[in-house]
């Protein structure tokens, strides 16, 4: 099984924060994360300065994507039809649901709208801060495939 992480965590993780760095840095050496070409952009748009823009966009190429024809389309539909844009939840937001959806993945993000949505209206695993693995149906080390 693999873990989409959200740009929320990816900014953590790229600032050295732990436990998000060990844990992300776990999950890439195992091959387990993936990430969508929107994520990407939020990342890349965070930066603060080109020093970091540099680095960040040097080392997420090494993260295999996740390519889906028509993503914003089909995540449109899908935001629609969950009536997500009434919750707060955006269209790159939208895309990173639906994609973790269609692939059976593992979202991981600390967005509270994400969450709060995800809670009610989805059976697949949402990784969320301040839980431990076992609360989460990780298991210590790799994600199960």
């Amino acid at each position: 099984m693999d873990v989409i992480v959200d740009s929320s965590v990816w900014f953590e993780y790229f600032k050295g924060n732990e436990p998000f760095f060990s844990e992300v840095q776990k999950y890439l050496n195992c091959l387990s994360v993936r990430i969508i070409d929107p994520v990407i952009g939020e990342i890349l748009q965070g930066a603060k300065n080109k020093s970091e823009f540099e680095f960040i966009k040097t080392n997420i190429q090494y993260v295999p994507k996740i390519v889906m024809d028509n993503l914003f389309e089909k995540a449109g539909e899908y935001s629609f039809e969950n009536k997500l844009l009434s919750k707060g939840i955006g269209l790159i937001d939208a895309s990173l649901i639906y994609a973790t959806i269609q692939t059976d993945s593992v979202l991981w993000t600390l967005d509270k709208k994400i969450s709060t949505f995800w809670m009610k209206s989805s059976n697949t695993i949402l990784k969320t801060p301040g839980k431990t693995h076992t609360e989460n149906g990780f298991q210590p080390g790799c994600l199960p495939t």
